[in-house]
């Protein structure tokens, strides 16, 4: 970090530590409580907020969220890891579900990732957004993985930095705070998780992610928590009805903008390019989760009229099942519904029949899948977009 390139400002100041060994680091200040913004965000704050608003009334409408928050989750991990540096996909994701394997390492970060935030979600019924929270998801998102070894579930008490590989503390893009200096911002954050400031909720929202990635209060994954912390804060707040808003997908597209408009209050002092990307993507993601879920929900029931014909009461059951888990097998529909194989094989053949699944080829332990092709186009349709965009730097 070069001092000339920062400037103090309402975020904060780049300055020396002291000693003989001293370095420079950014130390925030506590988050401001009101921020003056200029017309073009306040435009982009309102479209924000339609689309929010849009994706919460069709949250509304599905009688069994985990129709639409289990692709929407699996999607965001993958999303979030990448950034991250990981290579994983949708359709390996799905495929290991259905049919079991080895994990990669990759997936296991994947995995991690989906499991810390069903557990956190499950955790912010009874403990609110907290450092608490924080710590505890934390020790399970790095449970085995890479970064397992960097103290899981604790404040980091040594210093980090954000650079290239094999960067140093001098020649760092970015030093966080210094250790000592965690304690009370982290109070103020969690203080202010839980006011209600003189802002709009999603201005709120975005001022609560900056300052956990200004702070990086852990020696590995905080990108990913910050990540996941987004949807924790609306869920909280009572503005979804379940995590159906993830973000990590829009920031994949264009790391090299997600990093600089993070960086940008740290250098110049103005938060307006963060909060604008932020409004962006919630704006992006909210309607795209909102055009895959009509297209869920217009194939469930169409599906579901299909499957009112088959001579089973398992039959439609299954077609719900399938909105989650569009790679399916023999086995995934005994243990969910509840029914001998002989049964499952037969609903899934019967399926197939009449068009709504195709069955593929054994997997390496010679289980027999089924995938709804539609549903899984659903949920899966900008993966190849994910998987050419630039690599981490």
């Amino acid at each position: 970090m070069d001092l000339d390139d920062y400037r103090r400002s309402q975020f904060g100041e780049a300055r020396r530590t002291p000693g003989r060994h001293g370095y420079v680091a950014y130390f925030p200040a506590t988050i401001p409580r009101s921020l003056s913004l200029p017309a073009s965000t306040v435009k982009s704050l309102g479209d924000a907020e339609a689309a929010l608003g849009r994706l919460a009334g069709v949250g509304e409408l599905v009688p069994n969220p985990d129709l639409l928050i289990r692709p929407y989750l699996l999607r965001e991990a993958i999303a979030s890891t990448r950034i991250e540096g990981t290579q994983a996909s949708m359709t390996e994701l799905l495929e290991l579900g259905a049919l079991g394997g080895e994990l990669s390492p990759d997936v296991e970060e994947v995995v991690n990732y989906i499991q810390s935030m069903h557990w956190g979600l499950d955790r912010l019924r009874e403990l609110p957004l907290s450092v608490r929270l924080m710590r505890e998801m934390h020790a399970r998102l790095l449970a085995g993985v890479r970064g397992r070894d960097r103290r899981p579930g604790e404040v980091r008490t040594s210093q980090n930095w954000i650079g290239g590989s094999g960067s140093t503390i001098e020649s760092a893009r970015y030093v966080p705070p210094p250790p000592e200096a965690l304690g009370p911002l982290l109070d103020d954050w969690e203080r202010f998780a839980h006011e209600d400031p003189e802002m709009p909720l999603l201005v709120q929202n975005a001022l609560l992610h900056y300052q956990f990635e200004t702070l990086h209060p852990f020696l590995d994954g905080n990108g990913r928590l910050g990540r996941l912390l987004i949807v924790f804060f609306l869920v909280q707040r009572g503005r979804l009805g379940g995590p159906l808003l993830y973000l990590s997908s829009y920031f994949e597209r264009d790391r090299p903008r997600y990093y600089a408009a993070l960086q940008a209050p740290r250098e110049t002092g103005d938060i307006t390019p963060w909060i604008t990307l932020f409004l962006e993507a919630v704006t992006a993601e909210a309607t795209d989760a909102v055009r895959r879920a009509e297209r869920i929900l217009v194939l469930r029931e169409r599906y579901r009229g299909i499957a009112s014909g088959v001579s089973s009461s398992n039959a439609v059951p299954l077609v719900d099942l399938l909105c989650e888990l569009p790679i399916i097998t023999a086995r995934a529909v005994q243990d969910r519904l509840h029914v001998t194989r002989p049964t499952a094989l037969s609903l899934l053949r019967r399926l197939a029949r009449l068009g709504v699944v195709t069955e593929s080829a054994a997997g390496q332990r010679g289980q027999l899948r089924f995938v709804a092709t539609e549903l899984l186009a659903a949920v899966v349709s900008d993966e190849e977009e994910l998987r050419s965009s630039p690599p981490p730097r």
